[in-house]
C-alpha cells in the first residue's frame, strides 16, 4: 500500500477518528522508527489546528514527519509558504472558513488539504 492509499484508508474510517496530523504522520511511522500507535498518539492533540483552529494539522504532521526524517529547515519553511500560497492560509479556522464560503463539505476539504501534504512528503522524500 502506498502513502497515499494508506492515508486514505485511515481518512475513511468509521470505528476510529484520525485528525489531519494523525492522518499524515501514521503512514510514516515506520520511517519514523514509531508504531503506528505510537504515531498516532503523537499527533492526538494536532488536529483541528490543536483543537482551537490554530495551525492546519495536516501540515502541523508533515512538519513532524519532516523533523523525524532530519529534513532541513529550509524545506519545512518552503512547505509553509507553499502551503499558505496553495491554501490561502495555514489556520484551520482560515481554512474551514474558507471551504464553507465555497460550499465544500468540511471533510471533503480536510481530506484535500492532508493528501496535499501525504503527497508534498512523498515527493519531497522519495518515500511512496
Amino acid at each position: 500500500m502506498t502513502k497515499r492509499e494508506d492515508m486514505a484508508a485511515l481518512r475513511a474510517r468509521t470505528d476510529v477518528h484520525f485528525n489531519c496530523a494523525q492522518s499524515v504522520i501514521v503512514p510514516f511511522a515506520e520511517e519514523l522508527g514509531l508504531t503506528r500507535e505510537q504515531a498516532y498518539d503523537l499527533a492526538l492533540d494536532f488536529g483541528g489546528g490543536m483543537g482551537r483552529g490554530l495551525t492546519c494539522g495536516a501540515l502541523v504532521g508533515a512538519l513532524m514527519v519532516m523533523g523525524g526524517l532530519k529534513l532541513p529547515q529550509k524545506r519545512r519553511l518552503a512547505l509553509i509558504d507553499q502551503f499558505r500560497e496553495e491554501n490561502g492560509a495555514v489556520n484551520c479556522r482560515d481554512l474551514v472558513a474558507a471551504c464553507l464560503e465555497r460550499g465544500e463539505p468540511k471533510k471533503q476539504n480536510c481530506d484535500k488539504l492532508v493528501a496535499q501534504c501525504v503527497d508534498w512528503l512523498c515527493r519531497e522524500t522519495g518515500l511512496n
